[in-house]
């Protein structure tokens, strides 16, 4: 449970997510997270889960498995809760949670933010959400879109026992889990990784590009947009962004294109070099290729 926060996902431009000056007026934190996906809102009334998990294949970016719990934890409470798209959990066909995933040495963390009972009206100024996802969705507020689990209990609780219930639930279905407590020395040790990391501007602003070329594309696995700077038809850098989902940061691909002549067919075969589904989850190379040059 955080106090009110934005968390970005791993590859997406912050300021393009954010409406900025609402933020700062308010107080609220924003925060750049290590695994994919979307921009999410937190605050003290919705509930923030974690799995980690060895036994997973690194890469298959399994949402539906991890997200269990939660959806046998609301039915036991009279809720009919469903996994929908490739990442979301809904309610009537609206949505109560993302998730999403990171992978590092084998290890799987999956971890989603469960809308229990948000300040709707802040929600819906601290993000941004871009035109195509709205209309993608068919509908035209990020409002109509989301819902509280509480509106849908029949006997109200709160949000620590909802919290007490979904851990129950973990321990149930996932027999094996041991209960862990951090020492003190693992305590400093993510102090430091957040003072030195985290809590900094160059990791939360820091990828705000400079480009003169944007394009942008929708695709089931995610949105892709591009950002390049293109002197005498070859990149000379080339930012890339979106929620989608890949194991290896998308660095390596933005430095691999350097010097890449700004042509389909050259930017395709740079691409058809590595293996893109380690960057971009369920995305071909194709598909990576139209969202940077058509």
């Amino acid at each position: 449970i955080n106090e009110p926060a934005i968390i970005i996902g791993r590859h997406q431009n912050t300021i393009q997510e954010i409406n900025k000056e609402f933020i700062d007026k308010n107080g609220i934190h924003v925060v750049r997270r290590l695994s994919g996906g979307g921009a999410v809102y937190h605050d003290l009334n919705n509930l923030n889960y974690t799995i980690i998990s060895n036994n997973t294949q690194e890469g298959a970016f399994d949402f539906q498995t991890f997200s269990k719990p939660v959806i046998d934890t609301l039915a036991k409470l009279g809720v009919k809760a469903e996994f929908t798209g490739r990442n979301d959990l809904e309610i009537n066909g609206q949505k109560f949670a993302g998730n999403a995933q990171a992978y590092y040495k084998g290890r799987m963390m999956h971890h989603g933010c469960l809308l229990f009972d948000v300040d709707m009206s802040v929600l819906g100024q601290a993000l941004k959400v871009s035109k195509d996802k709205i209309e993608s969705k068919g509908i035209k507020s990020v409002r109509a879109r989301v819902t509280n689990i509480v509106d849908h209990l029949s006997d109200k609780i709160t949000v620590q026992e909802f919290s007490d219930a979904i851990l129950a639930q973990v321990k149930e279905e996932y027999p094996e889990t041991d209960e862990y407590v951090l020492s003190d020395a693992e305590l400093s040790e993510i102090q430091a990784m957040r003072d030195n990391q985290f809590a900094t501007w160059d990791w939360t602003y820091g990828k705000a590009p400079e480009y003169t070329i944007e394009r942008g594309v929708r695709y089931p696995a995610g949105k892709i947009t591009t950002y390049a700077n293109v002197e005498n038809s070859t990149i000379k850098s080339v930012k890339i962004f979106g929620d989608f989902f890949g194991v290896k940061p998308v660095d390596d691909i933005e430095k691999m294109l350097e010097g890449v002549r700004y042509d389909y067919k050259d930017v395709l075969a740079a691409l058809k070099t590595v293996d893109t589904s380690q960057y971009f989850s369920r995305m071909t190379p194709e598909e990576i290729t139209k969202a940077i040059v058509d």
